[in-house]
């Protein structure tokens, strides 16, 4: 296979190349010489398939087996997988994979932010609403001490991983049992601070048509770092605390009232959460403001809960919402997170930053439309 029309060489040589595909070990013969222009030694065919000096996998086998490592639950899953359509690939092979590749979709990641986000399909129409949501989950880490028999230190860490969720409305179905459904939603993930999750979740949903828009809703769980975030990239967007969290609360402050005894608790909660779903929200923080003051530990969840009331008391207008059919949780989120736990936090799984961080750019290059960017050739 020669390319030495398009990549000059001198002192070139013909070579073998063994490389192993879906179909078993191939032998190529390529050109190997000196680059005219900087007198370097290479190959231009492992250039043009962005292989490394040691990396024996065709391009098309390894774009196989990355979107199986990323769409199973763990590397040994994707072996067992991989082994019933391919030759037989173990999973420290796979994970050598696809740290490589995921670090190359980290890469293109970042210098995609750094240019101005042009509209993947722009001849679609306006969006009614566009939708934002974030959230997080708890993932195990590999501690500063992992693999020492005696430490004082923590050989795990647990470490909050920021998700965002945008999607178009019109892009929001049912099944025929009323779940409900999206068409196509973007994922992002950030492992550190959430204005970094911002930068990408912004650039991402742009690409998608946010700002052509004609309204934007902001769901969150009531986390101060969501809101902080909102006002620092979508200040005139809609905000709407999650309708299950907020009824999550209502049960947590019914419970230090009346513990969990029935009907006591149901009667006091329920009739609070049909209020604030029908647009009656200012007569449930009232009665909630009212609330007498009490020592020890119910009083301090009485406390924190009516902080939570007051704080989030502009982000509870849930019948106006639905009445529009927009919607009034977070789910799609909660969902994206509930993958990504699935996928990240099985038995066993104990993470470094930079593995974490390449598997989940892998991930969201498959979920964001850039997958074909990874195997475009240089």
């Amino acid at each position: 296979m020669s390319l030495a029309r398009f990549f000059p060489l001198k002192q070139r040589r013909r070579r073998p190349l063994t490389l192993r595909s879906e179909l078993g070990e191939i032998e190529l013969v390529v050109d190997y010489g000196k680059e005219a222009g900087s007198g370097r030694w290479c190959c231009p065919i492992r250039e043009q398939w962005q292989l490394g000096p040691h990396e024996k996998i065709t391009p098309g086998f390894a774009e196989k087996l990355c979107f199986t490592a990323t769409a199973t639950g763990s590397y040994e899953e994707a072996a067992q997988v991989a082994s019933k359509w391919s030759q037989t690939v173990d999973d420290s092979t796979l994970h050598a994979l696809v740290q490589r590749v995921g670090a190359r979709a980290e890469g293109q990641a970042q210098q995609r932010y750094e240019q101005p986000a042009q509209e993947r399909l722009p001849q679609r129409g306006p969006s009614e609403l566009g939708v934002l949501m974030v959230d997080g989950c708890q993932l195990r880490y590999r501690g500063a001490r992992w693999g020492k028999k005696k430490t004082r230190e923590n050989r795990v860490e647990w470490h909050e991983l920021k998700l965002g969720v945008f999607y178009r409305h019109e892009e929001a179905a049912r099944t025929e049992s009323g779940r409900g459904l999206l068409i196509d939603k973007l994922v992002v993930s950030w492992q550190e601070q959430a204005v970094e999750l911002g930068r990408r979740l912004h650039w991402e949903a742009l690409r998608e048509g946010l700002a052509r828009a004609k309204d934007t809703l902001f769901l969150a769980d009531g986390a101060p770092w969501t809101w902080n975030l909102k006002q620092d990239r979508w200040s005139t967007a809609r905000e709407l605390l999650d309708f299950y969290h907020g009824s999550e609360h209502l049960w947590e402050l019914g419970r230090a009232l009346h513990g969990q005894q029935q009907p006591a608790l149901s009667q006091w909660v329920e009739p609070l959460r049909h209020q604030l779903r029908h647009g009656k929200e200012r007569q449930v923080l009232r009665q909630i403001g009212r609330l007498k003051k009490r020592r020890g530990e119910v009083g301090k969840v009485i406390q924190r809960e009516q902080n939570y009331f007051q704080t989030n008391a502009s982000r509870m207008n849930y019948q106006e919402i639905a009445r529009r059919r927009w919607p009034i949780g977070s789910g799609a989120v909660e969902s994206a997170c509930r993958q990504k736990q699935c996928r990240f936090k099985r038995c066993g799984q104990f993470w470094t930053q930079e593995g974490l961080r390449n598997l989940c750019a892998l991930d969201e290059a498959w979920r964001n439309h850039h997958w074909d960017e990874l195997w475009a050739p240089n």
